[in-house]
């Protein structure tokens, strides 16, 4: 099909040229060969007037029309995809899609298990793809490779529709046995116990925590570095490491490990962990739909000022009767 002397089919094309700037990785991404590919190149840069595409040493650059025409090319893509899925109904439970949602290891801990139990019970076809957070998250989502982003508020794209899901709070989490640390942790022994801390993405860049206490000049020992926030609480055990954590992810990690979670010696703005999606499918129904559940299991969540701290661990109340706290009596 033609539109003004453009063959549409080349739209595909273009825009894996415009993004990979090698006509080989093109190629791929669109399953031709690539001498497929630089024929279709040849015919743009007929219709453009343009190389699009220029050598430059062994590499490919784009063009000054090229890099004008990266986004216009991916938005009107996306917006495609979009008007052909429409659907004038949406059954849940007929529904067959895969939705791809970029997410942390903490939310995927603390919020999407809810939401992953959900769609299982009520649209038993459809597949959720959870993919690991990366740095350039904003980034897959504006080229619309990912349905969702679960993110913190500070890492939003300004250009595309969010909403917030809950909030939380930092904590300080030790081992039950570390014997540094009495029933409060004062931020004399904070900065001077060893730390374990999150680096996340390629390159591995430090969390919204760390910026936070670095903004109030708290420096830590941080001796030991995790890919993800779940595997400090497992890690410091046996050990004197401090973690600064999300409480509700320091809440879960010690009703499963000998831990204890106290408040930080600092008073640390509260952390709101958002949703966010493209803004072409912002009327999709499979959208609302799981955007709904997601809303409403982010809304039934206890407020931050009803996540208490634990002096002990869960595993030391069940194993220590005279420590039990009244509220994890059995009914």
């Amino acid at each position: 099909m033609r539109f003004n002397r453009l063959d549409l089919n080349l739209l595909l094309a273009l825009d894996a040229l415009l993004e990979e700037q090698n006509i080989t990785r093109a190629a791929a991404r669109v399953n031709v060969s690539q001498s497929a590919m630089s024929g279709m190149l040849a015919r743009l840069r007929e219709f453009f007037e343009d190389d699009l595409l220029a050598a430059v040493g062994r590499n490919m650059e784009l063009t000054v029309l090229g890099r004008q025409l990266v986004g216009p090319v991916r938005d009107l893509i996306l917006h495609v995809h979009a008007t052909v899925g429409m659907r004038v109904s949406f059954d849940p439970a007929r529904e067959t899609r895969c939705m791809k949602i970029m997410v942390s290891d903490y939310a995927t801990e603390v919020f999407l298990n809810k939401v992953v139990a959900r769609v299982l019970r009520d649209a038993p076809n459809m597949t959720l793809d959870l993919v690991p957070l990366a740095d350039d998250a904003a980034e897959k989502l504006r080229r619309g490779e990912n349905d969702f982003l679960i993110i913190p508020r500070q890492f939003l794209d300004p250009e595309h529709p969010q909403r917030m899901l809950f909030e939380d709070h930092y904590c300080a989490v030790i081992w039950e046995g570390n014997m540094q640390v009495g029933d409060t942790l004062d931020a004399a022994t904070y900065e001077r116990l060893p730390h374990i801390a999150p680096m996340l993405g390629r390159p591995r860049s430090p969390t919204v925590e760390e910026l936070l206490l670095k903004a109030q000049n708290v420096n830590r020992r941080i001796r030991v570095i995790t890919a993800d926030f779940t595997s400090m609480a497992t890690a410091l055990v046996g050990t004197d490491l401090v973690a600064t954590m999300h409480t509700r992810l320091a809440l879960a990690c010690a009703r499963r490990l000998p831990i204890r979670v106290l408040p930080l010696p600092y008073a640390l703005p509260s952390m709101a962990e958002c949703l966010q999606w493209h803004r072409f499918q912002e009327n999709d129904p499979c959208h609302i739909w799981l955007r709904g559940i997601m809303l409403e299991i982010g809304r039934g969540m206890p407020a931050n000022a009803e996540l208490a701290m634990a002096p002990h661990s869960a595993n030391a109340l069940e194993t220590m009767p005279s420590l039990r706290l009244p509220a994890l009596e059995p009914a």
